[in-house]
């Protein structure tokens, strides 16, 4: 393990970092589904999370306009349509808007909370370094950061739909490295995504800190590639 003697600067990614504790999004619906009592299986509510994603990926729905929980509201809206139309979940209209309300206050209060943890060990950080932000997002996220109060913790905000390159492309992480004036060995990443985060930003030459939590898969990846694994972003500080 690194000591991070050489580093001078950290970039952090966005979704599943700073907001559900390493936790991937996906399984973050998920549960919030069970606990709310959708009666879906685990497989059909993957379909209609990648529905979902794939929808807001290839369509302009989200406005840069749109908060976090705006954006909530959308993705649950379209995934629960999925399931009914689908067949997978029959339901009337007053079952669909409770379900849909329970939900959304279930994961944004959920999310509330972390990154409120998340700016409590920001803060601390951005007193002793500069940070970046590099996030494959929807065109909205500097309307979030204004949202959770982060928006004056970055120096910079690299978004996959504002600059047109998607992780995990090490050409987006090069993009948060030039806004930093540093060169790739002075920055640490700190990304919950192996494929998309730790891999990218080791190729490029910086030090990585992976961010382990549920993932949405069973894969397993080497824990020996990123000089550090965390739990808690509070680790960082120390």
């Amino acid at each position: 393990m690194t000591t991070f003697d050489s580093a001078r600067a950290y970039i952090f990614d966005y979704g599943g970092t700073l907001d559900t504790a390493g936790c991937h999004w996906g399984k973050v619906l998920w549960h919030a589904y069970q606990k709310v009592g959708i009666a879906v299986t685990e497989q059909q509510f993957r379909e209609a999370y990648v529905h979902a994603e794939r929808t807001l990926g290839a369509n302009p729905i989200i406005q840069p306009t749109f908060t976090f929980r705006k954006t909530l509201e959308v993705k649950l809206r379209i995934e629960l349509e999925f399931l009914m139309t689908s067949g997978y979940w029959d339901v009337g209209e007053q079952e669909y808007k409770s379900c849909h309300g329970r939900l959304l206050d279930e994961v944004y209060g959920g999310v509330c909370r972390e990154v409120a943890h998340s700016r409590e060990v920001l803060e601390q950080l951005h007193s002793r370094y500069p940070m970046v932000l590099v996030s494959n997002f929807y065109g909205n996220i500097n309307e979030v950061l204004r949202e959770f109060s982060l928006q004056h913790l970055f120096v910079a905000v690299v978004e996959s739909a504002v600059v047109g390159v998607r992780k995990p492309n090490p050409q987006i992480f090069r993009l948060g490295v030039e806004a930093l004036g540093m060169q790739p060995q002075e920055v640490i990443v700190v990304g919950d995504s192996f494929y998309k985060d730790i891999e990218p930003a080791k190729k490029l030459g910086c030090h990585t800190v992976w961010f382990k939590g549920e993932g949405w898969t069973e894969e397993h990846y080497d824990e020996q590639l990123p000089d550090k694994v965390i739990a808690d972003l509070a680790e960082l500080i120390g």
